[in-house]
């Protein structure tokens, strides 16, 4: 079983990335979209979305990270491609798959789901331009108004030669609202030579294995579930691997966000420590009651100090 922790644009940034592989359970983690138009992009942009590719593109825990590129012109991502993998990218991964509006107004995302054919040659433009030995992954959803032509969609995938497919069980109209249609997944994979990635409303390790029966598929990604569940992976794996795991408590994930790296960060202002704490705690009320009790204790706190002080009183060390 593999497990990864999935691109969430403004969310899953390095620094979300660096606390939750180090509370353990992910196997690759894939960066927010970095938008490609039409040109090769410098170094410093990649290395902004991507700081791991200065630890050879690994989390400070060693879990490997991949670029996602997101965009509409094959050839200009292909080129881009070649320079994530030169800087130490673990492999290149297209996003089919965002919903927002800007994105899709600009043919970027999951409008291109339209598309099958257009989706084939960006995904076959990069697969050629990648050396093998590296991979090639997509993530898709089942189509854009409706799944009528998800198997052409996964058939335009696998036709390309890319290494592995993440489906997220919806649609672009379906957006995040629940259900996510696992059981739509087998069919489209039927005697498909590729890897497959179940992707979609796993909040618990139940959900986890009910996902992994009606999809077929082992491997799973994990995105919202994993930010209100911040041990969520480990717990799976845990269960998969019959080994004993006593999970995080609410005190200790206080612990975890106050000494992870994830709200230092000189180049940002004063402010930024509370906004992303707000920010977080709106994830984590789903899995903790008492998420909801700190936010509205630190609703008009702005500065780094003041919050701290405040999650301090309650954290304890796991």
């Amino acid at each position: 079983m593999k497990l990864v922790l999935a691109p969430m644009e403004g969310v899953v940034d390095f620094k979300m990335r660096q606390l939750l592989t180090e509370i353990g359970g992910f196997d690759l983690c894939v960066t927010e979209f970095v938008r490609v138009i039409d040109a090769c992009l410098p170094d410093k942009v990649f290395h902004r979305y991507c700081p791991e590719l200065n630890n050879n593109g690994f989390t400070r825990s060693g879990t490997p990270v991949r670029i996602q590129l997101l965009g509409q012109v094959a050839h200009a991502l292909a080129e881009n491609a070649i320079k994530v993998i030169e800087l130490g990218s673990h492999g290149v991964d297209l996003n089919f798959g965002c919903p927002a509006k800007t994105v899709n107004r600009s043919k970027g995302g999951a409008v291109l789901l339209k598309d099958p054919e257009h989706m084939y040659e960006i995904i076959k433009a990069v697969r050629d331009a990648v050396p093998s030995e590296h991979q090639v992954s997509a993530k898709i959803r089942l189509g854009f108004d409706d799944d009528s032509n998800s198997q052409e969609i996964v058939d335009a995938v696998v036709s390309a030669g890319a290494n592995s497919i993440a489906i997220h069980a919806r649609t672009k109209r379906d957006g995040y609202n629940p259900p996510a249609y696992w059981e739509k997944i087998p069919p489209l994979i039927k005697d498909k030579n590729i890897a497959v990635v179940a992707n979609g409303e796993i909040w618990q390790v139940e959900d986890a294995l009910l996902c992994q029966q009606r999809s077929g598929c082992t491997d799973l990604m994990l995105g919202r579930g994993a930010l209100s569940h911040p041990d969520l992976a480990r717990k799976i794996k845990a269960h998969f691997n019959d080994e004993h795991y006593d999970g995080l408590q609410w005190e200790h994930i206080l612990y975890h966000l106050i000494h992870s790296a994830i709200h230092h960060d000189p180049a940002k202002d004063e402010k930024y420590f509370a906004s992303r704490t707000k920010q977080w705690l709106g994830y984590l009320k789903r899995q903790y009651s008492q998420a909801d009790t700190l936010f509205d204790e630190i609703r008009r706190l702005k500065t780094k100090e003041d919050v701290a002080g405040v999650l301090k009183k309650y954290a304890i060390a796991p």
